[in-house]
């Protein structure tokens, strides 16, 4: 089979469109997995989104098989769709050193984990494990192991963290779905500085190991349909049980997504709350609070109710939540032999540090401001369907910083509109909304109730397919 698409053409596909084109004929699984790993060969180079990858025989041996499938009618949801997995997600024959070089040696992994299991048994041909930030604590792509991850729009500009690599492949053209996970924002904000869509599910509805309070995993990808399509496959339980978290989503219909778009009716019946101002950390940029506001004028043309949402995270629960991560590491940190320790990012060092001297009393204040974030988020949203609000304060900084301040004394001060929604469990979305005057983009967060995750998705795909293309 010889497709009439070129080769960029290929690697430009959604998930959703390579399933059509394997289905009708149109290109083979092969055509694509060739075309996208000559992509990588010729852009992985200056991007650095790779932590390792598969060997290339076996990349194109699984899509012959994916072609056999597909041309015998027994092709699975992800047949011969390429997919990346963020390296701190078990996969057979990787490592998971957690983008630091005190794991360097760390052994590969001997089996899958839940998503990759779950991807696999649908046929998804794995290409490799995408970086993440050192020790997933940095919202950039610094990596005291890989270096910088830098992004595929401007190399000067920060692909974000601590799902760096994954947002760097996705927004290359390296395959179109890409797995990461998310604490605090890890999804969300690479997502927003490369221009991607993503989700961060509500907590407890893709299988994680090891689970962690607020922890999820999601995908990142190039369109809202595409999401949807990957999390009909990571939202399924995991047979091994691996996380006794996990919850069966109560509307699992993800296919609703594309095939019931909602329509302006729907989205004028809707209460949408807006929050361009997260009241703590750093201030946000007017560009990116015009966007938002901008894309609620759009909501609000369709009949849609826009309903104020006032800040309801303080600058003591931004502390308190920042001291709660600051002792989870440190507490990591001091229990490594001193050769590793050391192997650690100075940044990341000194940030943990400032816990070192909390007494039992201090932590436990700290993790008890946790559940009052998790409080003050569900009172300040339960009124509404979907909350619009940015992704972070500001669009992308350079690709040498650790974060947006540069400082450890400030450094989680722009997650105050992510994490969140993180430890209320309710799923947030992104969606591109636009750029900066010097072509940064800005991503637009909807977050939703808990388990409308289903809904929350179709609201974005409507604002996909409605928002005007800034760039």
């Amino acid at each position: 089979m010889t497709s009439a698409l070129t080769d960029t053409e290929l690697t430009a596909l959604t998930a959703t469109r390579l399933r059509a084109g394997y289905a009708a004929g149109e290109f083979s699984p092969a055509e694509v997995l060739r075309a996208v790993q000559d992509r990588i060969d010729r852009r992985e180079p200056g991007l650095g989104a790779f932590a390792r990858r598969e060997p290339a025989a076996d990349v194109l041996a699984a899509a012959d098989a994916a072609g056999v499938r597909w041309a015998q009618g027994r092709a699975g949801l992800l047949d011969g769709v390429p997919v990346t997995l963020k390296e701190n997600i078990a996969a057979v024959g990787h490592p998971r050193p957690s983008g630091s070089a005190a794991f360097a040696d760390a052994e590969p992994a001997t089996e899958d984990g839940p998503a990759a299991a779950s991807t696999a048994a649908e046929g998804a041909i794995r290409l490799g494990s995408t970086v993440m930030s050192e020790l997933g604590m940095l919202s950039s792509g610094v990596s005291g192991l890989h270096g910088i991850t830098r992004s595929p729009l401007d190399p000067a500009w920060t692909v974000g963290g601590s799902s760096g690599g994954a947002a760097a492949a996705a927004a290359a053209g390296f395959g179109p779905l890409h797995v990461g996970s998310d604490i605090g924002g890890s999804i969300r904000l690479p997502a927003s500085w490369t221009g991607l869509v993503s989700l961060k599910p509500s907590y407890g509805i893709v299988p994680v190991d090891p689970p962690y309070l607020g922890r999820a995993l999601g995908p990142l990808a190039r369109s809202v349909d595409d999401v949807a399509l990957a999390m009909q496959v990571l939202a399924r339980p995991d047979p091994a049980y691996r996380d006794p978290t996990w919850l069966a989503l109560p509307d699992a219909s993800w296919e609703r997504v594309s095939a019931d778009p909602m329509t302006d009716d729907a989205i004028g019946a809707l209460r949408i709350g807006l929050h361009p101002d997260a009241g703590c950390g750093l201030p946000t940029d007017p560009e990116v609070a015009a966007t938002v506001r901008a894309a609620a004028e759009l909501f609000a043309r369709a009949g849609a109710q826009i309903v104020p949402v006032d800040p309801f995270l303080t600058p003591e629960l931004l502390h308190q939540l920042d001291m709660f991560l600051r002792a989870r590491s440190w507490a990591d940190l001091v229990a490594l032999p001193p050769h590793r320790r050391d192997a650690v990012l100075p940044y990341i060092r000194e940030w943990a540090a400032a816990a070192a001297d909390l007494r039992g009393p201090d932590v436990f204040e700290a993790y008890h401001a946790v559940h009052r974030i998790r409080a003050a988020t569900i009172t300040a949203t339960h009124t509404v369907d979907v909350v619009l609000s940015p992704v972070a304060p500001v669009a992308a900084f350079p690709a040498e910083q650790h974060g947006p301040t540069d400082d450890p004394v400030t450094a989680l001060d722009h997650i105050a509109y992510t994490a969140p929604y993180n430890f209320s469990e309710q799923p947030a979305a992104t969606v591109d909304a636009g750029s900066t005057s010097d072509g940064r983009p800005i991503g637009l967060q909807l977050a939703g109730r808990r388990f409308a995750d289903v809904e929350l998705l179709r609201v974005a795909r409507w604002y996909e397919r409605t928002r005007p293309r800034a760039h």
